[in-house]
């Protein structure tokens, strides 16, 4: 079984990312499972509402393409998810936001969820992306360290950094702890992975969830259950399957706008 899982860095720019990323999928993948990684470039490194819509669009392209490769499931591995509903709409394959299947996940192990994003900007974002969900009696809250890519890219591979980028988020967790948050994420790839070293990751009795192995079990239960099943989503809602000549017009946008531009 092959595994599209899309990351929103740069194979070349956040090298360290990408690898140590490909590096625990594999090591945590069932056997049988295959997962590759792939990049966008450029990647999502202007923290805005236009940068994910960018992102989102070139999402729904690459999930087009994993069911076309022969893919079997596809990973946003993206905690906001951009495109999460178009990509399950456009193809007949399982999708996996990482945002929701660790807010999923998060309810079966404790109570009451925290969110620790990057940056103070994100806060608004997922709190929409929680009611989005339907999770808004879960969570407990959202707050941010404040670390842009290029911390997180020292992080990987300097113990003293990452020991500060630690620290700030152990410390940023404390008004989640006093409203009674017993799940903490880390709200994004990047510190998913960071903090995927230390396992258990415990905050005074709060679990620091490890959400890229998260994802790519709930990954292995759709896998699983669509085989099983032949159901990737439901069809009678939001998720309704695009007509080929939706999916031909996206196309169609996407290379009239590369001739324009």
């Amino acid at each position: 079984m092959r595994v599209w899982y899309q990351s929103f860095v740069d194979p070349a720019e956040q090298a360290p990312y990408i690898e140590r990323l490909r590096d625990r999928l594999r090591a945590i993948a069932s056997p049988g499972i295959e997962v590759d990684v792939h990049g966008i470039s450029p990647p999502d490194r202007f923290f805005h509402p236009i940068t994910e819509f960018r992102c989102a669009e070139q999402t729904i392209h690459a999930a087009l393409a994993a069911e076309r490769a022969g893919y079997d499931a596809f990973v946003i591995g993206h905690f906001q998810e951009p495109g999460l509903t178009e990509c399950r709409g456009a193809v007949d394959i399982p999708v996996i936001g990482l945002g929701e299947a660790t807010l999923l996940f998060a309810c079966s192990i404790g109570r009451r969820i925290g969110l620790v994003t990057i940056d103070p900007v994100f806060v608004p974002w997922h709190e929409e992306q929680v009611i989005r969900h339907g999770l808004s009696q879960r969570v407990g809250g959202v707050t941010a360290i404040k670390a842009d890519l290029p911390r997180f890219m020292r992080a990987f591979t300097d113990a003293e950094e990452y020991v500060r980028v630690r620290a700030d988020f152990v410390r940023q967790v404390q008004p989640l702890l006093q409203r009674g948050c017993d799940v903490l994420i880390p709200a994004g790839g990047l510190p998913m992975l960071l903090f995927s070293q230390d396992q258990p990751f415990v905050v005074e009795g709060a679990v620091v969830l490890e959400g890229i192995a998260t994802v790519v079990k709930t990954t292995e239960m759709a896998l699983a259950m669509h085989r099983l099943t032949r159901v990737a989503a439901s069809r009678a809602g939001l998720y309704s399957l695009a007509p080929a000549g939706a999916i031909e017009d996206f196309r169609a946008a996407a290379k009239a706008g590369k001739h324009s531009a």
